[in-house]
């Protein structure tokens, strides 16, 4: 039997200009090395520049609490609803480029009967890591090749804690990175990994390499307003393909995918976001496929559309 995945994901809200603002070498500053508008991570916040010095505890390193109300997220055959706490990392210094965040779900207690928390023996913490390491700094050059500014070592760590071992996620993703440069507002950032999978809910692709992803990322700024606001658009897609999962179990997939949509409403402390994710597959189930978990058949919701709104603050 397979675990219903929680993995609620972030939809994030920082990097831009805050994510790679750390300390370049001179020979890369000598090349005019572009890393300052990045669209690694998932995230935006332009207050987070070091224009703004003293308005968080660190000049490169930011960092946020936000309360995240979500529905119909679809990472299992059984959409959840979830009300959790997540705290969110980012920033850029000499080669690293760091984007994270840890999740306490259900931490009010509220959701629904698919939802589990560390109130009702389900997962006290899911956390995602997502380092990439610069090539170009520490080849001390640059190594841009056309619309490709700056390359990378990238990695994308998924941990879902579980209640026991068998309702347990671990999963690697690792691979290359590069920042593209689109000659228009658009901030785009794309990543290709491997995967190597650990704890995986008993499912039989365990404790072995098993498939790819393809990730693209972009973020908009829209417009600012007298009050000190901004509002920004950020996207991000996921595409998953060439898992072994579906040769010993037909409910489930080849391949899946997420489609994120973020609108970021932010001031230099304060954070609003409404997200609408697209999904297809979700966590490599077949939608409309007949499961029993052990109480009673059911059909497999695996594609349409989740919604998170969230409120937060960043220091």
């Amino acid at each position: 039997m397979h675990s219903t995945s929680r993995r609620s994901a972030s939809f994030g809200v920082s990097l831009l200009l805050s994510a790679v603002t750390g300390v370049l070498s001179p020979s890369i500053l000598a090349q005019e090395q572009p890393v300052d508008d990045s669209a690694q991570g998932e995230t935006l916040s332009p207050e987070a520049s070091p224009t703004k010095k003293g308005a968080y505890l660190s000049d490169w390193f930011n960092q946020d609490l936000t309360l995240i109300g979500s529905k119909d997220i679809s990472f299992g055959p059984k959409p959840a609803d979830d009300v959790y706490l997540e705290y969110e990392y980012f920033g850029r210094k000499g080669p690293f480029e760091l984007y994270g965040y840890i999740d306490v779900p259900k931490i009010l207690g509220i959701g629904n009967s698919n939802d589990k928390g560390a109130w009702d023996h389900g997962s006290p913490l899911f956390m995602e890591h997502e380092p990439r390491i610069s090539i170009d700094y520490l080849a001390g050059r640059s190594l841009a090749i056309g619309p490709f500014k700056e390359w990378y070592v990238a990695f994308d760590w998924i941990y879902d804690h579980g209640s026991n071992t068998a309702n347990r996620a671990n999963t690697l993703y690792s691979g290359l990175g590069t920042d593209i440069d689109t000659h228009s507002r658009v901030n785009l950032s794309a990543n290709f990994y491997g995967r190597y999978q650990w704890e995986n809910y008993g499912a039989s692709n365990e404790y072995s390499w098993d498939g790819y992803r393809a990730q693209m990322k972009y973020i908009v700024p829209i417009d600012t307003f007298d009050n000190g606001a901004s509002l920004t658009y950020i996207g991000f897609t996921n595409y998953d393909f060439g898992s072994d999962l579906h040769k010993d179990n037909p409910a489930r997939t080849a391949n899946a995918l997420v489609a994120t949509n973020v609108l970021l409403y932010s001031f230099t402390h304060l954070r609003f976001t409404l997200v609408g994710r697209y999904f297809h597959n979700g966590g490599n189930w077949e939608d409309g496929s007949e499961l029993n978990f052990g109480d009673g058949n059911f059909r497999a919701r695996s594609n349409g559309w989740g919604y998170y709104a969230g409120v937060g603050y960043q220091f």
